[in-house]
């Protein structure tokens, strides 16, 4: 790929709105003022200001899950630290941000100068290596290399959909970029280890009298829900969900079996994952402690076939270099000689209660879930909120997000606003509690300014709820509010 001359951090822009980002998330700053300005040059990306830095890597997490990726912009040190919590949950949700930073110009650099937003000792790569850290890869971008990193970087982030870390001095950005001879790279299985994996899985098929699936959110998060669904179908076999995967295929499927959650998983739900002779896991599942409900699940290893997203692996058997969504297309070739499974239909949530009542978890989560309807967003705060509305039945075509993994408080409120920007034409609903609303609310003037409409459910718990349910005394005053 060639192209006319242009500014480094124009082509870095431009780059990134190839890859289907038309919003940019972030904080100004000196630094980033050449980053800043390439995006309001841009007509293809927009510049969406944050009321923090923190807020707004939770904004482009939460617009990565619905677009497939997101643009945060920060400072040097200063902006881009504070960031991290933010960045590092889309590392460990598989969530994929390009960090976009502007530091200090090279000649600066070189000169030893003891800038502003430094240690003051004339280093400027400190933060490079911490920052590199919450990214699976990162580029220093300079003009000789700009093209060739951006190419890499993609690739790279888009093989682990994790973020991307790409740092650029502030006089290098605004110096024309070398040109250079570049393709795009397109991420393909090997077909050899392709066709091996498939054949083994087959296999495993074949033997088993008795076979569940476990769609991973990694699914969601490369859109591959109608391909899992398909494989699923092909199958026959049943199909549970963690609360990651909450709503990740319709829950009116006839081959949905309920939600896995350990020992609290419903009586129906368990024994068919638990007891299963082979387990499809779909993509990489996190059973953590929080999904697997403190590992109180009986679940034997060797019974799965775990399809992650660039591998497979059977036992002690790995098959690299294998697709997720080519992986997904095998399966839907193949057969299982296991009895088909059709669950008995489940009647929605009784709503009850009076508007003089007590608020309880059963009278207002079978509310929540009456009130969410096809085609709406619903983010989930973790804690309270999380965990009584996974367990409800919801509508058909309904996306629900929640950050049960990494868990960073107020993260909802942040993901809410980039993920209404990501979708318009859905209904975005955020669910979470005054506790973890507070750190993040600040948001909310930003979502009025860029016409995101949340509708937004805070309920007032007094105090951290979610903490005393797991302390031994729920009464300590840290607890408070």
């Amino acid at each position: 790929m060639t192209m006319q001359a242009t500014s480094v951090v124009d082509y870095i822009v431009q780059r990134l709105a190839d890859e289907d980002i038309t919003h940019c998330f972030g904080v100004p700053g000196d630094y980033a003022f050449p980053v800043c300005d390439a995006v309001e040059r841009s007509p293809k990306v927009r510049w969406i200001g944050c009321a923090n830095e923190l807020n707004a890597s939770y904004a482009a997490d939460g617009y990565a899950r619905v677009r497939g990726a997101a643009m945060l912009a920060t400072t040097y040190a200063v902006g881009e630290l504070p960031a991290l919590n933010g960045v590092m949950g889309a590392k460990a949700e598989r969530s994929l941000i390009f960090h976009v930073v502007g530091m200090p110009s090279y000649q600066n650099q070189r000169l030893r100068k003891t800038m502003h937003h430094t240690l003051g000792d004339g280093i400027f790569g400190n933060f490079i290596d911490i920052s590199a850290q919450a990214a699976c890869c990162h580029a220093v971008i300079n003009p000789d290399n700009c093209m060739i990193e951006m190419e890499r970087v993609i690739a790279e982030a888009r093989r682990h959909n994790q973020p991307a870390y790409i740092v650029v001095p502030s006089d290098y950005a605004l110096a024309p970029v070398t040109l250079t001879e570049v393709r795009p790279v397109t991420l393909t299985s090997n077909e050899a280890s392709l066709e091996r994996a498939a054949a083994a899985i087959a296999e495993r098929l074949r033997r088993a009298t008795s076979v569940v699936a476990l769609p991973a959110f990694t699914v969601s998060r490369l859109r591959l829900q109608q391909e899992a669904r398909q494989a699923i179908e092909a199958l026959g076999c049943p199909f549970a969900t963690t609360s990651m995967e909450k709503c990740i295929i319709d829950e009116s499927h006839p081959q949905f079996a309920g939600m896995y959650a350990g020992a609290l998983s419903a009586d129906k739900t368990r024994p068919l994952v638990e007891d299963a002779e082979l387990v499809l896991d779909l993509g990489g599942i996190s059973l953590n402690d929080e999904t697997t409900m403190g590992f109180s699940g009986r679940l034997d290893a060797a019974r799965f076939v775990s399809i992650g997203l660039h591998d497979v692996r059977i036992g002690e058997h790995v098959f690299g270099n294998v697709r997720l969504a080519d992986m997904l297309a095998a399966l839907a070739k193949l057969q299982s000689p296991a009895l088909p499974y059709r669950r008995t239909p489940e009647q929605p949530p009784r709503v009850t209660g009076n508007a003089s009542g007590k608020i309880t978890m059963d009278v207002l989560y079978a509310r929540y879930a009456a009130f969410i309807r096809p085609g709406d967003s619903v983010v989930l705060e973790s804690g309270s909120s999380s965990f009584g509305i996974s367990p409800m039945m919801l509508a058909d075509d309904v996306q629900v997000h929640l950050q049960m993994l990494w868990g960073s408080i107020g993260w909802a409120t942040g993901a809410a606003f980039g993920i209404a920007l990501a979708d318009p034409n859905r209904r975005t609903i955020l669910i979470t509690g005054e506790g973890s609303h507070q750190l993040t609310a600040n948001e909310i003037g930003n979502m009025g300014r860029f016409g995101a409409n949340p509708i937004i459910f805070v309920l007032n718990n007094d105090g951290y709820l979610v903490e005393r349910a797991l302390e031994v005394n729920p009464d300590w005053s840290y607890n408070e509010l």
